[in-house]
Formats: structure tokens, sequence, C-alpha cells
């Protein structure tokens, strides 16, 4: 069952115009920190987790003037120009804040580039809503990692992750396959 306080955490962003995504930083290209092979990093701008000892509070706020509103349609056009990339990883910041932006970027790189779709989260895969755009990027996913990030679970051996309770959920349409 979702709660309350998990619905706060994900509804959208009301200050970012359709076609456009907040984002808190450039694009990143051949990162081998945020899942498997060289792979493209989307960092997006806005969180109310706020986790304690976060590796990226300056992505907290989702105040218009931080970062840079950017085109999808440019975000899109920069993606396709990058060579040797085997996926995109969404990071942020909360990305599912910005899941109908995160949504269209993701389904542009399956279809269009042939990429594997990663995304972190720090809500609860079972917590999430069902519907809407939220659920369409689940959906849209090889691989989300869950959990908020835990200063006192901090584990620097594991995989793509940050803290013990974090998972690598591998997914099928939105169904769990395997988790790490």
């Amino acid at each position: 069952m979702q709660t309350t306080h998990t619905n706060k955490l994900c509804t959208p962003q009301s200050d970012v115009p359709d076609g456009y995504i907040h984002l808190s930083g450039d694009l990143e290209r051949d990162s081998i920190v945020n899942g498997p092979g060289l792979r493209a990093v989307i960092w997006t701008q806005g969180c109310r987790q706020h986790c304690p000892g976060c590796q990226n509070p300056e992505t907290w706020a989702e105040d218009a003037d931080l970062g840079a509103m950017v085109k999808i349609e440019k975000v899109k056009e920069e993606l396709a120009k990058l060579k040797g990339q085997s996926g995109i990883t969404f990071c942020g910041g909360e990305p599912l804040l910005q899941a109908k932006a995160c949504l269209e970027i993701a389904k542009f790189c399956k279809e269009e580039l042939g990429w594997n779709v990663w995304s972190f989260t720090g809500l609860i895969f079972e917590q999430l809503p069902r519907e809407g755009a939220v659920w369409d990027f689940v959906c849209e996913l090889d691989a989300l990692i869950d959990g908020p990030f835990i200063m006192q679970q901090r584990d620097l051996t594991m995989k793509f992750r940050g803290s013990r309770n974090q998972r690598i959920l591998h997914l099928n349409h939105g169904e769990i396959v395997s988790i790490e």
C-alpha cells in the first residue's frame, strides 16, 4: 500500500514545463560507477528525501534558478552524439520527480540507441504508485536501484550502491526478475 509520505516524495515538480527536464549538471558520459558498461548519466535536480550523508545535497532544491531547464529534444540530440555507451542511468536528486521527462528520454535511449536503462530512487519499489508517469517510467527500466541512502549502513564495497539497504532490482516491464 502506498503511503501519503511516498506520494509527497514523488509528486511531480510543478515548475518544470512540458518538454523540459530540470538538470543539476551536464550530461555525463563514460561512467562506470552508475551501472554496467560505459554509461551516459542524467543528473536530475530536485529531491525531497534529504538523506543525511547524501553525496549530492546540491541536487535537493527544486528552484528553477538552480541547475538548468533543458529541452528534452536537446538532451536526446546530445545523447545521440555519444559513442561507445551501452546504457543510461538517471541519478539525482530524485528522477521520479520528473518521471514524465525521464520516461521520454528512456524510451528514446531504448528504441533509438539500443541502450539499457537504469535509474536510482530514494524510494522503495513496493511503495511506488502503480499508475501514471512514475509507473510508466519504472516499466521502461531494465534496473532500478531503490532505497534511501542510510549513513549507518554505508558500504563502499557494494557495486553501484552506497548503503546496504539499497537494492538493484532487475526489471522486465515493471516486474522484478532478480534482486542484488
